[in-house]
């Protein structure tokens, strides 16, 4: 790697101000990511705030209704990810090629991994919603349509999608929510000791 060839360097090898700026707003946004991650409450309802932001936004102004379609897309993309094992397990034909899930009661405990876990899954929604509130600011992408055919297209695809991932959990026996392994309970102590 020759001076200047990485990433926030100026052509003299001393770090950019812009460089130095951007790298250090990373750091921050970052940060308070971190900091977010154990408050899955608040986070969630901050995003259902910034939706119903969004929606008002778009009731008032009366347009960007495929904008909006486009971001309810997105948002049934992630909520399927969301829904769907990290490993697909009708692509698993050897028991050999990767981790299971348990298809009989008897089975060991496997606890259920997301292809998009929790965090990802709010993080890019969020995302999605600040990206479509700023399209709302520019007249291009305010695209004349019929809003209600719009509406029949995302309703009837998520019903589709929906009968399709319900049937492949029912298929291979899995639950997206799982809160642990069960626990049983033994027989009762009663105090009592043996004596030899």
């Amino acid at each position: 790697m020759s001076e200047g060839d990485s990433a926030g360097e100026s052509i003299h090898g001393k770090p950019s101000t812009i460089g130095a700026f951007f790298t250090r707003l990373g750091q921050v946004y970052q940060s308070w990511l971190d900091k977010s991650t154990p408050f899955s409450i608040a986070r969630w309802g901050g995003t259902l705030l910034l939706t119903a932001v969004y929606m008002i936004r778009v009731y008032l102004l009366q347009g960007w209704y495929i904008i909006t379609y486009a971001l309810g897309i997105y948002h049934l993309n992630l909520f399927i990810a969301f829904l769907s094992p990290k490993v697909d397990p009708s692509l698993l034909d050897d028991a050999d090629e990767g981790p299971e899930l348990p298809t009989k009661q008897n089975e060991e405990f496997r606890p259920f991994i997301r292809r998009l876990p929790e965090f990802k899954f709010w993080h890019s929604a969020t995302k999605g919603i600040v990206i479509a509130m700023v399209c709302t600011f520019f007249e291009a992408f305010n695209v004349p349509v019929f809003w209600p055919i719009l509406v029949m297209y995302f309703i009837m695809l998520f019903c589709i999608t929906m009968k399709r991932q319900i049937k492949h959990m029912v298929k291979y026996r899995y639950l997206p929510f799982t809160h642990g392994k069960r626990t049983y309970r033994g027989k009762e102590d009663t105090g009592k000791t043996f004596a030899s």
